[in-house]
Order: structure tokens, then sequence, then C-alpha cells
């Protein structure tokens, strides 16, 4: 698809709608050119050094390229994949990466319903005014069938491109969505795992089995595990151990070799070994310092 934009009229019923389309266009930055052209209208057009408020929505879809996103909030890095939203009465600016330029697809809209979809999807758009797509295909598909309604202009086209708005949003609130669940079901399978730790401390835990009792693979369960916590679960269930071997040493009258057999360490040399290496002292060192 070439260069193009529209910038459209709405009248009584389009608005009517509730969401209605302002503006459509694609555009390739090409690395060391001038950035925005000076083609648009008045209330579109911005140099770097001013900005622009705008009184609509856009979403911003960079296909190629990268660059930065500014705001009050804050400066944000913008890459290929990611879309740029744009409320009404933010001041704001952005530009391509002069070494690398980007692709951009871009659509307004505005309408009563606008703010209800966008507050339903994003609830801290301000503080994160970027959304990474995971299928960017799709998400390009959405912008080249509302690009495509906009260049023929059939009646009735400002509703079926408010109809496609309303599913692009959907598809990133799902996006959204699904990656909070996947969040949730990690961190609950963590907590869940530290909490198996403290409760078999004092005996020999068989992750493989407490895997498989959540439902998950060993190997996915390690690898969340590890990329949550930043440790491998072996090495956290030892250091829990290791600090019930220090409450031991300190709070009662047992011998080295009693706790070693109480936390199920398979000898005293293994035992002293790995409590040397955790704590930089040996056990007996240890008891001694208390």
């Amino acid at each position: 698809m070439d260069n193009f934009f529209r910038y459209l009229t709405s009248g009584p019923d389009d608005k009517q709608w509730g969401i209605y389309l302002t503006v459509s266009g694609k555009y390739t930055a090409a690395p060391y050119t001038t950035y925005p052209k000076k083609n648009h209208p008045t209330g579109y057009y911005f140099d770097w050094q001013t900005g622009r408020v705008l009184n609509e929505y856009q979403l911003i879809f960079i296909s190629e390229g990268k660059g930065i996103f500014e705001t009050v909030s804050g400066e944000f890095s913008v890459e290929a994949g990611m879309i740029i939203i744009i409320e009404p009465g933010t001041k704001h600016r952005y530009k391509p990466d002069k070494n690398t330029g980007w692709t951009e697809y871009y659509i307004g809209f505005d309408g009563k319903l606008s703010e209800h979809f966008l507050s339903k999807t994003f609830s801290k758009l301000k503080e994160q005014p970027i959304h990474h797509c995971e299928n960017q295909l799709e998400i390009l598909d959405f912008y080249q069938k509302i690009h495509n309604l906009v260049r023929t202009q059939k009646p009735g086209y400002h509703q079926i491109a408010s109809g496609l708005i309303i599913k692009l949003l959907g598809y990133m609130n799902a996006q959204l969505k699904s990656e909070n669940f996947d969040r949730m079901q990690v961190e609950s399978l963590v907590n869940a795992a530290k909490n198996y730790m403290w409760e078999h401390v004092h005996e020999n835990t068989d992750f493989k089995q407490f895997s498989k009792s959540y439902s998950v693979s060993y190997s996915y369960f390690r690898k969340m595990f590890k990329l949550y916590t930043g440790i491998a679960p072996h090495q956290y269930y030892l250091d829990i151990k290791i600090m019930r071997a220090k409450e031991l040493l300190v709070s009662g009258d047992k011998s080295i070799k009693e706790i070693t057999y109480e936390l199920g360490f398979e000898s005293i040399q293994y035992f002293s070994r790995l409590f040397k290496k955790k704590t930089g002292v040996s056990p007996s060192g240890f008891k001694l310092g208390k």
C-alpha cells in the first residue's frame, strides 16, 4: 500500500452511531528525512518543538522501524509491532529514529462511545500509552480494511469502520487479559511452590510430582520459577534449608549431625560444604558465633 491519508467529514447519522472515523492514513518515513511532512491540515500537523494536542483519539501502528513517543508522563520507546495510543487533550509528540525511519498506519476516531471502549481496555493509559501487539499481521489487516473503506467511501462506510475499530480494541483487550492471566497463573504457581518448599523443608521434595499436581510439566515449572524469582527451584529450596539450619544452630542444643539428618541431607560432609558455600562460614563456626 502506498502512502496516503484522508481526513474525513462526518454527518449527524455517523456521529449518532457512537464512534466515527476522522482520519485514516499510512506513511513511510525514510531514514534521515524530515518528519512529519507539512502537508497535513492545521490541528494535525506539528513540529518537534511545540508538539500538538488532538481533539480525537488516534491509534498509530508502527509496522517497521523504531522511534520515540513523548507526553507529560514521560518518553516511551516505540518499536515495530507497537501501537501508540493518543487521547484527546493530551499534549504529545513522536518521531522515528533517524537511522531507521519507520512505517506508520494510523486511524483517528471520536464519538460518545470512544472513551468507554478505551477506558475498558486500558486502565492506565496515561502511564502506559504504548501497546505491544502479538499478532502483527492481524493488526495490520484491521488498518488495511479501514483504509480500503476510506478509499471507496461507499454508503455506511463510517459504521463499518467503527465496527472494525471496536473489533481492534477488543483484540487488544483480549491480549492484555491473556497476559494478565498468564502472569497470575505463574505467580500462583510460584507462591504455591514456595509454600510447598517450606512445608517440606525437613525432607527431600519431588518437584516433578509437584509440577504434575498443578498440571504443568517440570520443564515449564522450572523455567517459570526461575524467570519469576531469578533462581532455579532446587537452589531456592536449598536456600530455605540453609535458612532453617541457621535457626536450628542458634536456637537449640541439637548437634550438627542431628540438624543434617533432620533437614534431609545425605551426609554431614555435604551439609557442611553447602552451608559454607551459602554463608561463607562452616556450621560449627556459625554455631560458635551465635
